[in-house]
């Protein structure tokens, strides 16, 4: 019998999203795979095609969330706007994306640090990957100087860090109510 193209696909993404409203509800480690499982609507075997358990399904999901808000961030860049410029609609999407979904940021953001090494590898990998990006944009831009990777490190930890502040303080929706301090910051650091 042959899948359908998208069989697989659906289904993991069926997975992840139990895996966040699951993890929403009880917590990472009150969970547990029946929970996921039920929240997904898809059986223990399926989900063990995908994962081999849900520690590697909580790196997963952050994952993905965190591609999903960093495709935000760069279809939010114009190049016909100066880079300044750029930089701040870039950031109020990528925080407003964030807050669109609370339960799952808290998710993200908090229990990912439970996993220990594994969840601490896969926020460094993303968090690369958006120091990366920022370095592209900002040093392709005119009028400021060239940023260097260890900086463009800190800028995105500084961000992050007031991300979880606000999930901390239950300020979640407000996070883009951050963007005009997270523009402040990117300036400060690449300013002429």
């Amino acid at each position: 019998m042959s899948r359908e193209p998208d069989h697989d696909g659906a289904h993991r993404g069926r997975v992840l999203e139990g895996m966040a409203h699951a993890v929403a509800a009880k917590g990472y480690a009150d969970t547990t795979i029946a929970d996921i499982v039920r929240e997904a609507s898809v059986s223990r075997r399926t989900f063990y095609e995908h994962f081999a358990g849900k520690a590697e399904c909580l790196v997963a999901l952050y994952e993905a969330a965190s591609h999903n808000a960093l495709k935000v961030l760069r279809d939010a860049i114009d190049p016909a706007h100066d880079w300044a410029e750029q930089v701040e609609r870039a950031l109020g999407a990528y925080l407003a994306c964030m807050a669109a979904n609370p339960v799952l940021m808290r998710t993200l953001f908090i229990e990912i640090l439970g996993l220990g090494e594994a969840g601490l590898a896969a926020r460094r990998r993303v968090n690369q990957e958006i120091a990366d990006y920022m370095l592209a944009v900002v040093n392709a831009g005119k009028g400021s100087r060239q940023l260097p990777p260890d900086m463009a490190m800190a800028v995105v930890g500084g961000i992050h860090e007031l991300v979880l502040q606000a999930i901390e303080d239950g300020r979640v929706t407000e996070l883009p109510e951050l963007t005009a301090t997270a523009t402040a910051l990117v300036k400060a650091v690449t300013r002429a």
